[in-house]
């Protein structure tokens, strides 16, 4: 008798049918910049104007993922690589149930975001480099990083002892040194909103 309550549900229930549920297409986009660049201001500003049209979705950044899952991680190379891997397969899942994920991780080399493309796939996979001049972000320098870092307080520290690869082919790019936010912010909204609009 048990067997029988609920036949429909027999199957397990595909992302098809999660997104059906959430009326949206679900879609990382992966946000690329140096520290200071303005990832996490336009990560914040993404998330809200897509909450705003009714949108579900999931912010993910450094911050929020060292504290938790990554909290064993360091900043060596490796450690660096295993922090996007892990990012990369958390926005995977997230991305299975039908939401939206807005990762905010500097991810400074090409070979390291190649990775988290091929594991979350090409079609999920939405690169937005978040341009500002390095010169631009270490005059911002909000939490003071930058400082720490020329003062040798902070080794392996990105765009500083630290390399940073700038994309060459991402979906979108926006400089933050050149306009507003509010113009970076309508430039994204516009790229996304078709992508993740369920038809």
């Amino acid at each position: 008798m048990a067997d029988h309550i609920h036949p429909i549900f027999d199957k397990i229930l595909q992302r098809s049918d999660k997104e059906k549920a959430l009326r949206q297409k679900a879609l990382v986009i992966w946000m690329v910049g140096l520290s200071g660049s303005g990832k996490s201001t336009l990560a914040k500003s993404v998330e809200g104007a897509l909450h705003e049209r009714g949108h579900v979705t999931m912010l993910l950044d450094g911050d929020n993922l060292r504290t938790g899952i990554n909290n064993n991680l360091g900043f060596s190379e490796a450690d660096r690589i295993e922090n996007i891997r892990r990012a990369a397969e958390v926005s995977k899942l997230f991305a299975s149930c039908g939401i939206i994920t807005i990762c905010s991780l500097i991810s400074p080399t090409e070979e390291i975001r190649q990775m988290a493309k091929k594991i979350i796939g090409e079609d999920d996979y939405f690169e937005l480099f978040v341009h500002c001049p390095i010169e631009v972000c270490e005059q911002r320098d909000v939490k003071g990083l930058y400082k720490k870092a020329r003062a040798g307080e902070i080794k392996h520290f990105t765009g500083i002892d630290s390399p940073f690869e700038a994309p060459t082919h991402p979906n979108l790019e926006v400089r933050t040194d050149l306009n507003t936010l509010e113009k970076c912010l309508q430039d994204i909204v516009d790229q996304i909103l078709p992508k993740v609009t369920l038809h």
